[in-house]
């Protein structure tokens, strides 16, 4: 049975790329508007309500809108904007943390945020374990490329080669930190600190800890042990052992849908650094829209996937 895609707003980055997952794979059809279409809210409504899964990488706004306008009760949603992650009734997208036949059998799923999907890979089964406290004030340094910001920082990078480094949400407060405080179960929201380079895609985000501070933390040891036990077999998640002279983001990256997840610790035991390094366009955005998708339409999961 072919199950027919409806992308909206599939002109953009995360849109596209879903896309290229899709093409010539004979499971799926996609309904395609024009663009003089794709601006009429009449032709979105038809394509929506006639879709089997409707994907939609919308500003949060037309998000909701596109929701609204969906008549029946049989078109499933996949929103990779922010607007439904912590909402009642949304399924969160993360296979790997909250089941595979929640997914699966979910009619509303929410996508993970980029930043988020380090965040929660690292720290959801440590916190499950009981190997870390819930009631800490944890920290997360994270740098991404510059795609994740959408078109208008993708021009502005590629317009401007002098930009190097660009800090931002300086204010606090970025939308990303009730997602990662909710889906992990946290007292207090994480200290969020991200960072764009010129690198068109990839992502690191860092969870840096002191050990020796935190009541009930287990050695580094065990957290490695832990989060290899939580995803052992799964054909997208890595837990790595060694320690590198150095993590990358190269300006040449290919796409990717994994994630890889490592524990760098102290000699003493005192410290250690949690880091994942993913795709931001892959496992964080358009990879994880067709891992859910696939599910949705009782596939394998990883099928189209870059891995």
């Amino acid at each position: 049975m072919t199950t027919k895609v409806f992308i909206d707003g599939a002109a953009g980055t995360t849109g596209l790329e879903i896309a290229d997952r899709l093409a010539g794979r004979s499971e799926f059809s996609l309904i395609v508007l024009d663009d003089a279409q794709r601006k009429d809210a009449k032709a979105r409504a038809g394509a929506l309500n006639a879709a089997d899964v409707a994907i939609l990488c919308l500003p949060d706004d037309a998000a909701r809108e596109a929701v609204s306008l969906i008549a029946n009760d049989m078109t499933r949603v996949i929103d990779a904007s922010t607007a439904h992650r912590v909402a009642p009734g949304w399924t969160y997208g993360f296979p790997e943390i909250v089941g595979r036949h929640a997914v699966a059998q979910a009619m509303r799923v929410s996508n993970p945020g980029c930043y988020p999907t380090g965040f929660l890979g690292l720290l959801v089964p440590l916190l499950r374990a009981g190997l870390l406290p819930a009631d800490w004030p944890y920290t997360v340094n994270a740098v991404s490329g510059y795609s994740g910001g959408g078109k208008a920082l993708i021009a502005r990078f590629e317009d401007d080669p002098d930009i190097a480094f660009r800090v931002y949400a300086l204010g606090l407060g970025h939308k990303h930190v009730s997602e990662m405080q909710a889906l992990a179960g946290l007292v207090h929201p994480p200290l969020f600190s991200p960072a764009v380079v010129p690198a068109h895609r990839g992502m690191v985000v860092e969870v840096p800890l002191t050990l020796a501070a935190m009541p009930g933390a287990a050695h580094h040891d065990a957290l490695r042990d832990a989060l290899k036990a939580f995803y052992a077999g799964s054909p997208l998640v890595r837990v790595l052992d060694g320690v590198p002279d150095e993590l990358l983001l190269r300006q040449s990256d290919a796409p990717r849908d994994g994630l890889d997840l490592h524990v760098f610790g102290s000699k003493d035991g005192a410290q250690v650094r949690l880091i994942a390094a993913l795709d931001n366009l892959g496992k964080g955005a358009s990879g994880a829209a067709v891992q859910s998708l696939n599910l949705m339409s009782g596939l394998e999961e990883t099928a189209g996937l870059r891995l």
